[in-house]
C-alpha cells in the first residue's frame, strides 16, 4: 500500500511537472533567465528574530556590520569590472526601530533612518554604473516613492500567508515584520506605485500544503491586479547551525519540485518562476522539467549572505547544466527583457533609459565590459 501510494504521488508529480513545462515553453520557449549581480548586505541588524535566520545580527555581535559608502562603491567597482549589471540591495527590516546604537551611529553619518543610507547607496551605484534592485524588508509608501527612482525594481518575499506561524513557538513569532496581511499591503502599495517587483514563497518552515496554496493564489491575485510582479521566488528552506530550527528536516526534493510545478501552474503565465541554483544544485535539471525559467541572482563578486553555506555555480557551469537539460541560458538585468521594451510606466524616466542602456534589441544584458571572462566567474 505504502509502495502504491509512492507510486500514485510520483505520477501526480510527473503530470503536474509536464503541464508547468508546457506552460513554460509556450511563454519563454528554451530559454532561462540569469542575472550576473553583486550582493550587498547594506546592514545586517534586523529587529526580528526568525527562528530559521543567520543573517540577522544583534549590534554587539563582531559579524554586525552597516556599510559605509566608500565599501559600496567598492564592492560596485568589482562587479563592474566583471560585468555585473545588477546590484542587489538586502538588509534587515527596521533595525533603527529596535537600537539605539544603530540610531546613533546612523545620526553620525548624516542620515535620520536606514531609507536614507538605502537612496545614497543605490544612487552611488547608479552613477558607477550598476543598476539597483533593493529588498530592504517593510517599506511604507513614502519610503517607496523615494527609492523608486533609484531602483530598477523592487522586492519582499511573501513567504507564507500564515498567520499560525506567527503564534508563540513558530518561526515568526519575534518577527513582527512577518504579519502576512503587513507583507501583503506592501505588496498592493507597490503595484499602485507601478514598482516591478520580486516576490516569492518560502518552503518548509512548518507551513501545510493549504497554507502554500493560498501563498500562490495571493501572489497570482495581486499580479493580477495590479501587473507589477515580474518573478515569484519558489526557496526551499534549508536549516542552519545555531538556529532555533537547526534540527528541522529540509524538504525532500520530490516536494520541492512538486511545489514549483504547482507554482507554475498557479500564478499566471507572466509571472517568472525563479529557482535559485545555489539552494537546490542537485536537482538542477528537474527544476527546470517542472517549469522554473529563471535562476535569479548570481554573483562571480559576492557570496549569498542569506545563504552563505550555498555557494553560487559559476556561470559557465549554470550554463552548461542548463544546456545540457535542454535549454538556453540567458542574462538579463534587474528586470526582465519584455519589462524593457515594454511597460513604460513602471519606470522613473531615467531608470528606463539607464536599462535601455545596459540591454540589447531583444532586452537582455548586454554588458559593458565584455573583458570579463565567464570561465572566472
Amino acid at each position: 500500500e505504502a509502495l502504491g501510494g509512492a507510486l500514485r504521488e510520483a505520477a501526480i508529480r510527473d503530470v503536474l511537472a509536464a503541464g508547468a513545462l508546457e506552460l513554460k515553453r509556450r511563454r519563454t520557449g528554451r530559454r532561462v533567465t540569469v542575472s550576473r549581480n553583486i550582493f550587498i548586505p547594506l546592514t545586517n541588524l534586523c529587529r526580528n528574530r526568525c527562528a530559521y535566520c543567520t543573517f540577522a545580527k544583534l549590534p554587539d555581535s563582531p559579524e554586525a556590520h552597516t556599510y559605509t559608502l566608500d565599501e559600496v562603491e567598492e564592492v560596485v567597482r568589482g562587479g563592474v569590472a566583471t560585468g555585473c549589471i545588477e546590484a542587489l540591495m538586502c538588509l534587515g527590516d527596521k533595525p533603527e526601530v529596535a537600537y539605539g546604537s544603530y540610531r546613533e551611529d546612523l545620526a553620525k553619518r548624516g542620515y535620520s533612518s536606514t531609507t536614507d543610507l538605502i537612496y545614497e547607496a543605490c544612487r552611488r551605484a547608479v552613477a558607477l554604473g550598476m543598476l539597483p534592485h533593493t529588498n530592504a524588508g517593510i517599506l511604507s509608501r513614502e519610503e517607496l516613492i523615494r527609492l523608486r527612482p533609484v531602483n530598477a525594481s523592487m522586492g519582499l518575499m511573501l513567504e507564507t500567508t500564515s498567520t499560525r506561524l506567527r503564534g508563540k513557538g513558530g518561526p515568526h513569532f519575534h518577527a513582527p515584520d512577518k504579519e502576512p496581511e503587513v507583507r501583503i499591503r506592501m505588496h498592493e502599495i507597490a503595484g499602485e506605485l507601478k514598482i516591478p517587483f520580486t516576490t516569492g514563497m518560502l518552503l518548509g518552515i512548518g507551513e501545510n500544503d493549504a497554507e502554500r496554496v493560498d501563498t500562490l493564489k495571493t501572489i497570482a491575485r495581486l499580479a493580477r491586479r495590479y501587473g507589477h510582479i515580474q518573478e515569484a521566488i519558489i526557496q526551499p528552506f534549508h536549516p542552519k547551525p545555531g538556529t532555533k530550527m537547526r534540527a528541522a528536516s529540509p524538504l525532500e526534493d520530490d516536494v520541492v519540485v512538486g511545489w514549483v510545478a504547482l507554482a507554475r501552474l498557479i500564478l499566471p503565465p507572466e509571472v517568472h518562476v525563479q529557482a535559485p541554483p545555489n539552494l537546490g544544485s542537485n536537482m538542477l535539471p528537474r527544476l527546470l522539467a517542472a517549469g522554473v525559467d529563471d535562476w535569479g541572482g548570481v554573483s562571480p563578486v559576492t557570496v549569498d549572505f542569506i545563504n552563505p553555506e550555498a555557494p553560487w555555480p559559476a556561470l559557465h557551469q549554470l550554463r552548461h547544466e542548463t544546456e545540457a537539460a535542454g535549454f538556453e541560458l540567458c542574462e538579463r538585468g534587474p528586470v526582465y527583457p519584455e519589462w524593457v521594451l515594454g511597460k513604460p510606466d513602471f519606470f522613473d524616466p531615467h531608470m528606463r533609459a539607464l536599462l535601455r542602456d545596459h540591454a540589447n534589441d531583444e532586452g537582455h544584458a548586454q554588458r559593458k565590459n565584455d573583458q570579463s571572462k565567464e570561465e572566472a566567474a
